[in-house]
């Protein structure tokens, strides 16, 4: 079941962003499948394919027939009321849960019957509604555990110390600041996880998840906890992630200003079920949106 926290009362779909940022909106293309992706990436094998997914717990449904097709630069957003089933998709698509039907697909192969480190290891990474750091490891340790995926060395070269381990010891804490780089973070690379700052901690998140060197990247509520210039940054951020390591974003979020500013294409959520997808335009002022978030009373 999903852990989202926002009631529908809590986020305004049909209004405009207050100070809508000014970016680029891509051509968006139907695909044979009921997706859409932007057309750059048309000719493209999609990165990250979901057909027809579902997930039943007891006699419960709470995914059911979740289709998507991800371009490999493609920034897209998931949104829904509380409940909805978004937190259910991301550990779907993560193999935290097991399908009760339907395929995953990333990059072209199949994820079924694989482990969640075997998935990450293939290339989905994630972040967390609720923060999972190691608290009492710094900054700098959280990213190089990120880094495991990229390890070549072995346990006699490790415990012996030899000049492969001091070398890829180097090569590593290199790349570590390189990604605090990203946040201007490397001035903490010392201090504890534990004792930053909420909006810190959902950044050191997302470094620790690039480390593992995704193909896809999945964001559980980025910015959650950030004032308004921290969300903007983070956008920007974002975009900067998503240009510089060519990967795929796939994002939760119930700050419509955040989610119709960066997101190139929106599916909207709403009881297990895909109910609209489009540009942030056409969701924004889908009545189907309007009245998932609001109720029928919404509804104008």
């Amino acid at each position: 079941m999903s852990s989202d926290n926002t009631t529908k009362a809590e986020t305004t779909v049909g209004a405009a962003p207050s100070t809508p940022p000014k970016r680029h909106r891509p051509v968006l293309v139907q695909m044979e499948t009921p997706n859409l992706v932007p057309e750059r990436e048309l000719g493209k094998m999609p990165v990250l394919q979901a057909e027809h997914l579902g997930i039943d717990f007891g006699g419960l449904t709470a995914v059911d027939d979740f289709n998507i097709a991800m371009g490999r630069t493609e920034i897209s957003g998931l949104i829904g009321p509380n409940g909805a089933g978004k937190t259910t998709i991301f550990n779907l698509l993560t193999n935290v849960y097991k399908p009760t039907r339907g395929t995953i697909l990333l990059d072209g192969y199949d994820t079924a019957g694989k482990s969640v480190v075997e998935v990450n290891k293939m290339g989905i990474a994630r972040t967390f509604q609720n923060i999972r750091l190691f608290n009492k490891m710094t900054v700098e340790e959280n990213v190089l555990v990120g880094f495991g995926n990229s390890m070549s060395t072995h346990l006699l070269t490790d415990v012996f110390r030899l000049s492969k381990h001091w070398k890829q010891e180097a090569e590593f804490h290199d790349k570590a600041m390189d990604l605090l780089g990203i946040f201007s973070m490397q001035g903490l690379a010392h201090e504890r996880a534990g004792n930053l700052p909420y909006g810190a901690q959902r950044r050191l998140e997302i470094l620790r998840a690039l480390a593992t060197n995704p193909k896809v990247l999945l964001l559980d509520e980025p910015a959650a906890g950030m004032n308004p210039a921290e969300t903007e940054e983070l956008m920007e951020n974002i975009e900067k992630i998503r240009d510089d390591f060519q990967i795929a974003i796939l994002l939760i979020e119930h700050d419509m200003n955040f989610v119709m500013g960066i997101c190139e294409v929106i599916g909207v959520l709403d009881y297990g079920r895909i109910i609209a997808k489009g540009t942030p335009e056409e969701i924004q002022n889908d009545p189907k949106v309007i009245e998932a978030y609001l109720g029928k009373q919404g509804v104008k």
